[in-house]
């Protein structure tokens, strides 16, 4: 029988998943020259041609393919194992990558959990909801903070959703103007703000776009136009701002295989509470600033 060992199973499924040896690289934080190497040793315990080399670009064979399918199980497996042996015990390294509003909004909670459990490390990173999703999936994350801004909540194998908040849209600016400030048509937010505009009866003109909801609503009390933002982005500024009744949700995701682990949960249960307990923390009308 052969021993596979984990570590280069799991450079393997990153490969499958970057598609290079330099991306592989910068994700795990090996060389590429390292990582060229422990996929070579794979080769040579699996006894099979993993990878076809040529002298700019790498790609998976079908044994290559094959094993990256089952190093994926294999290290949600010894995932799974891990948060089984951990019992009890809040410790170990937690990475959140988390969307910056839901960052800024609730850092209190990061604080609280990481005072709680002193063998905690925690690391949290600021990413759009795509790239904070595929960290989680190639393993350089362990929890991602995203948001949905359409009614389809997409459902992935492999990995679990808990919903954290539902953030309420507001209309914030002067509309009479004719101009909007939103976000790129890459980021997630700009195919529901537009869908949303048009419900309104508004085709929007947009002059701006800036990839950063923080940005915008900054923009806007500059009076550089109006905007479409959630309570989230609001939240402190002082700008009026006018209901929608609609809102963005936002989602934690963590693998299933870490669904157990007691530092992940700590973590995810610190961020359930605050925002349980501070349902209004994101609501502009707190500062007076909802025109009603």
């Amino acid at each position: 029988m052969v021993m596979l060992e984990l570590r280069r199973l799991a450079l393997l499924h990153q490969f499958a998943v970057h598609g290079t040896i330099a991306a592989t690289a910068a994700a795990s934080g090996y060389s590429a020259s390292a990582v060229s190497q422990q996929l070579s040793v794979l080769e040579r315990e699996v006894g099979r041609t993993l990878l076809e080399r040529t002298a700019r670009s790498a790609t998976l064979t079908e044994a290559g393919h094959t094993l990256a399918a089952h190093a994926a199980v294999i290290l949600d497996a010894a995932e799974a194992a891990e948060a089984d042996l951990a019992g009890t015990s809040v410790r170990g390294r937690v990475v959140v990558s988390t969307i910056p509003t839901a960052a800024a909004a609730w850092a209190s909670a990061l604080i609280e959990v990481s005072r709680a459990h002193p063998d905690l490390e925690l690391v949290v990173h600021q990413h759009s909801p795509d790239e904070a999703l595929r960290r989680l999936r190639t393993r350089e994350t362990d929890l991602a903070v995203v948001d949905e801004w359409s009614n389809h909540i997409p459902r992935e194998p492999g990995l679990h959703r808990r919903e954290l908040h539902r953030d309420p849209l507001y209309l914030t600016g002067d509309p009479a103007g004719g101009t909007w400030l939103c976000a790129p048509p890459d980021q997630p937010s700009r195919p529901g703000t537009d869908r949303l505009l048009r419900e309104l009866g508004i085709e929007p003109a947009v002059r701006w776009e800036f990839d950063g909801l923080p940005m915008i609503a900054a923009l806007v009390a500059r009076g550089a136009g109006a905007a479409i933002l959630p309570g989230l982005a609001l939240a402190g500024t002082g700008l009026p701002a006018t209901p929608l009744d609609r809102h963005r949700r936002i989602d934690a995701v963590l693998r299933q295989g870490s669904r157990t682990r007691p530092a992940i949960t700590a973590v995810l249960n610190a961020l359930h509470t605050f925002v349980t307990n501070t349902a209004k923390v994101a609501n502009p009308a707190d500062s007076g600033g909802v025109a009603r």
